[in-house]
């Protein structure tokens, strides 16, 4: 693999190209009464009864044969039950292979990946920790439908970072690893890679011991080079990390596909590593300071909003002596947001104030499992025409009790 030089460096000047505007951003007094305001519209719709969804299959259930046994799943993972595809199914584990146990063999690694061709620079020698990501639904096995209520990470939620989520389908888990960048400004991700993520998560898989057989791979199974990274994105990143991508050296004109090549690996844990009671906490703030498009009730592809304040993370992973996994995310902000036109940068319209409010909250033991997100992204005033609020809500549980809702209210 290529030396990747002042890579942190690099990344952290990456932006949206979008011009820049001439915009001075309007304080404002975000109040603790406009939050609980917005605590309240949250608690409303929460508490309202949510309608639970059938457990439809998806379509395109693929078989593979892993060590002789057959294993049927989605190859893909979702952002609900409507079978349209989000990340695709790059790993799968049997043998040994709850989520519990791959989280538990990876964070007994340390960070040295030299002898791999892995540069001594994060997040390539980095350890794992639990990851805060957006709750994805995935499918097969005896389970059905199932959230990704484990999710890892090698690298940390800024500048960049390995990003796993996992599936348990009965015996064996299914996963989605990939290499991903922070947009500066935002709480969002651009992925940059399948295949480097594959490749690192096997690395350090061999690295445990654990293995009862040699990685296998299986045929393929969805569409290689995946999704695209914007040309906007991709020219601003230094030419080494191009290189460790796998990507054109030069800037291009458009976008750049994500490498993979459709396969998935199987891995085989026949070793496992003891479970170890702890508590880990992230606790952190994301600076938002970025234009991006109006997320809801957008009125025009043109329809931009320069977003600046602070928005706060919180994240507690539990691991009981037990067995019995858990994890609690919350993400709570006020933000100014100025209509802008992404074309010429111009003001066009009054500053309004955004609420962001998000809840995670999963759980897994060895019988059952589940996942939910709650999220709430409000405009203020009402009496602004920009103004209007984004509800989400996610519920992946191993006894049956899905559902997915979006509500969205403009003006």
């Amino acid at each position: 693999m290529n030396r990747i030089i002042n890579f942190c460096c690099a990344i952290a000047i990456i932006l949206i190209a979008t011009v820049g505007c001439e915009k001075t951003p309007t304080s404002h007094d975000a109040g603790q009464s406009t939050l609980e305001d917005g605590f309240q519209l949250f608690g409303f719709l929460n508490s309202s009864s949510a309608h639970h969804v059938a457990a439809i299959p998806p379509a395109d259930i693929v078989s593979e044969n892993a060590y002789g046994k057959n294993l049927d799943f989605w190859p893909y993972t979702g952002t609900s039950f409507n079978g349209s595809p989000q990340d695709p199914i790059n790993l799968i584990f049997t043998g040994n292979a709850d989520p519990r146990q791959i989280r538990a063999a990876l964070f007994a690694l340390d960070g040295d990946r030299t002898a791999f061709g892995f540069p001594n620079q994060a997040p390539f020698n980095s350890t794992w920790n639990d990851a805060i990501g957006d709750v994805q639904s995935g499918y097969g096995g005896t389970e059905g439908w199932t959230g990704s209520v484990i999710q890892l990470q090698c690298g940390n939620y800024e500048p960049a970072r390995f990003h796993m989520r996992l599936f348990r389908v009965g015996d064996y888990t299914i996963a989605n690893t990939h290499f991903e960048i922070q947009i500066p400004g935002t709480t969002e991700h651009q992925v940059l890679s399948w295949e480097l993520a594959e490749q690192l998560v096997m690395v350090d898989l061999i690295r445990t011991g654990l293995l009862g057989a040699a990685p296998a791979m299986t045929s393929e199974i969805n569409p290689p080079n995946y999704r695209t990274i914007p040309a906007q994105i991709y020219n601003l990143l230094p030419v080494e990390l191009r290189a460790a991508i796998g990507g054109p050296l030069g800037d291009v004109a458009s976008d750049v596909p994500i490498k993979s090549d459709g396969h998935a690996a199987i891995i085989n844990l026949a070793g496992e590593v003891a479970f170890t009671a702890e508590t880990r906490v992230q606790d952190f703030i994301i600076n938002f300071d970025q234009t991006l498009p109006k997320p809801f009730c957008a009125s025009s592809e043109f329809d931009y909003l320069y977003l600046n304040g602070e928005v706060t993370l919180v994240q507690t992973t539990v691991l009981e002596e037990n067995g019995k996994f858990q994890s609690k995310f919350h993400a709570e902000g006020i933000l100014s947001a100025t209509p802008v036109n992404p074309l010429t940068g111009e003001i066009v319209g009054e500053t309004m104030e955004a609420i962001v409010l998000e809840n995670h909250s999963s759980s897994i033991n060895d019988s059952k499992q589940t996942a939910t997100s709650w999220l709430l992204q409000k405009l203020n005033p009402a009496s602004d025409d920009n103004a209007g609020w984004l509800y989400k809500r996610f519920k992946i549980d191993s006894k049956g009790s899905n559902y997915f809702e979006e509500k969205v209210n403009c003006n």
